[in-house]
């Protein structure tokens, strides 16, 4: 590779970061609650879904008590995923000096909602330190008794990256003016002290289709294209489009092995059995698909000829693609991505069933294939609407 053609492909790579895959559940709750307890400065937060279940109010309290040390604290909270939030909850944030804001959509009132959405699971504390990914804050992602969390990843980041992701949340809070002087974020000399053989070239990535951001659709098609022996996806909500389809097919004819990981159950059923409409077209084109069994896969990841991968909110359908705000991080590692690349398969291993051909011959009735069909239909036409959704009238 030429010095032109390197500089290309490593564009938008910080250097000087340190990286560590989290699981979701208790493993990623007691990484955030030691990101909490140990911020000195400031703590950004930004999340699809924020409850007020036990998880969402544990994480309440040690937000407060971050704001008894008189650490700064900016939350923004999606204003459709997150409106079931209380009056009280709020109020017991901002009595205690917390900055609360929902990102709102266009236009709503009581029954309808106009506009896209805050898809982040985002958090930055002190401008060094950075948990992204797909997990959001409520009992579903964590581990509770009897119910284990669902299946998802973040990914801790230190260094150089925190810094630019602590820049976006400023940009978002302010709801991203034209211009903007810099932010505390930039105007704070920082030392990133992390040693050579632990560095991870690191790149934020983000899809907003009002700001013209189309970059983890476009890592995606860079993984598709530069991948010489395999692709790894862990997708919850599996539905891509014609293009992204093509892309796959491309990587299957130059002989690239595809492994997909699916969710066995979904939260929402009807998305569900239309993912299972293209078990067929996924078969046909030799790609090795497995159905995660233990709970609800919420995860979303591309591992490419386990150098690089993509990791964060951003699911394979056109609401990611074309409306909702999604944060990835792409992490350029070879050391780093075999290491995951070895817990996905050992998640294969353990907890998924491959789908066969003699399945969906033995299990899918003309009728239920009719209704998942009519299912992967409607949900298409869903999605292309789901930016203007409108809420019913209780």
């Amino acid at each position: 590779m030429s010095s032109g053609e390197s500089k290309t492909a490593l564009s938008g790579y910080t250097a000087n970061n340190r990286i560590r895959l989290v699981r979701g559940g208790k493993e990623y709750f007691k990484q955030l609650y030691q990101l909490i307890d140990q911020a000195q400065e400031s703590i950004h937060l930004q999340m699809y879904i924020f409850t007020d279940d036990e998880t969402g109010k544990y994480v309440a309290e040690k937000l407060i008590l971050a704001a008894g040390r008189n650490v700064s604290i900016y939350i923004v909270a999606d204003g459709y995923a997150s409106q079931e939030i209380s009056p009280l909850f709020i109020r017991k944030l901002t009595d205690a000096g917390i900055h609360f804001r929902f990102f709102e959509p266009i236009f709503k009132s009581r029954y309808y909602y106009f506009g896209r959405r805050l898809h982040h699971k985002l958090v930055v504390t002190d401008t060094r330190y950075a948990l992204v990914g797909g997990i959001n804050l409520s009992n579903n992602y964590n581990d509770i008794p009897g119910e284990p969390a669902w299946l998802d990843f973040a990914l801790y980041a230190e260094g150089e990256i925190a810094r630019g992701l602590c820049v976006l949340c400023w940009k978002t809070w302010n709801a991203y003016p034209a211009h903007m002087e810099l932010t505390p974020c930039e105007g704070k000399p920082l030392q990133f002290d992390i040693p050579a053989a632990e560095a991870c070239l690191v790149r934020m990535r983000r899809n907003d289709w009002v700001r013209r951001k189309n970059e983890i659709s476009r890592s995606y098609r860079e993984i598709f294209r530069k991948a010489n022996h395999q692709i790894i996806m862990v997708s919850s909500y599996f539905l891509p489009g014609k293009e992204f389809r093509r892309n796959i097919q491309k990587a299957v004819h130059r002989g690239v092995t595809i492994k997909l990981i699916l969710a066995g159950a979904s939260d929402v059923w009807i998305a569900k059995q239309a993912e299972r409409y293209m078990y067929r077209w996924l078969l046909r084109n030799q790609i090795e698909t497995y159905e995660y069994q233990p709970s609800i896969l919420h995860a979303k990841m591309a591992i490419c000829d386990a150098k690089w991968l993509t990791l964060g909110s951003y699911n394979v359908n056109n609401i990611s693609a074309f409306a909702s705000i999604e944060l990835n991080l792409d992490v350029n590692n070879e050391l780093f991505t075999r290491a995951v690349k070895e817990e996905i398969e050992a998640i294969i291993v353990k907890d998924c069933i491959r789908l066969t051909e003699h399945d969906l011959n033995s299990k899918n009735t003309l009728l239920r294939r009719l209704w998942q069909s009519t299912c992967y239909g409607s949900i298409r036409i869903l999605f292309y609407l789901f930016t203007f959704y409108f809420k019913q009238r209780e």
